[in-house]
């Protein structure tokens, strides 16, 4: 017996082509992070909100002009025998001079990517671990994460293997400074934490 093209060989391979081949309810994204698919419902406005905050302070005050892209899908390497990771981001940032969205695939390499930014509404311990993994062993330089429910803005930089050697964490309120080749201090006081439920 020979084996089709199409079929998986490896229990990695049968993971990636389920993922890529799932049927996601219209506004929910799914992605495969260290070999688990996690689906996440959309967001709410407040969410949206902190993101286009930022987005609009890189957008005008950035030392490079940059691109920004909501929701991209990133190919990523992957740790272990699993497949490579694909995730969205809440936000993703590249110098607009690559014009790397331009012709991308839905899941493109994150090679140029300058920064990468999450705004967790449920499981920020998720995003704290995981996903700094998952974007340090890429090489991404910039991991920018907030937390409204611990009232904090984190940046991760200098990436080597599976974690950031530069941890920055400050209070929602006071800025935080976006190294090259963003050059600028991101003012956060009017991210504020969600509202009370």
């Amino acid at each position: 017996m020979t084996a089709v093209a199409d079929e998986p060989t490896t229990p990695a391979e049968g993971l990636l082509h389920i993922f890529l081949s799932a049927d996601t309810p219209e506004g929910f994204r799914a992605e495969l992070i260290e070999g688990k698919i996690v689906v996440t419902p959309p967001r709410g406005g407040d969410h949206e909100d902190c993101i286009s905050l930022i987005m609009k302070q890189v957008i005008r005050r950035s030392g490079t002009d940059m691109d920004f892209s909501a929701n991209k899908g990133l190919r990523l390497k992957s740790g272990g025998g699993c497949p490579k990771d694909h995730v969205i981001p809440d936000g993703t940032f590249t110098p607009a001079a690559l014009r790397l969205y331009r012709g991308a695939d839905a899941w493109m390499p994150c090679d140029g990517v300058a920064m990468v930014l999450e705004v967790p509404s449920t499981k920020p311990r998720a995003e704290r671990e995981t996903r700094c993994r998952c974007y340090a062993r890429a090489g991404i330089p910039l991991y920018l994460l907030i937390d409204r429910d611990a009232s904090s803005i984190t940046l991760f930089s200098d990436p080597v293997n599976d974690d950031y050697r530069e941890i920055r964490t400050r209070p929602l309120g006071k800025p935080v400074t976006l190294p090259e080749p963003f050059a600028f201090d991101l003012e956060t006081a009017d991210v504020t934490a969600p509202p009370a439920r």
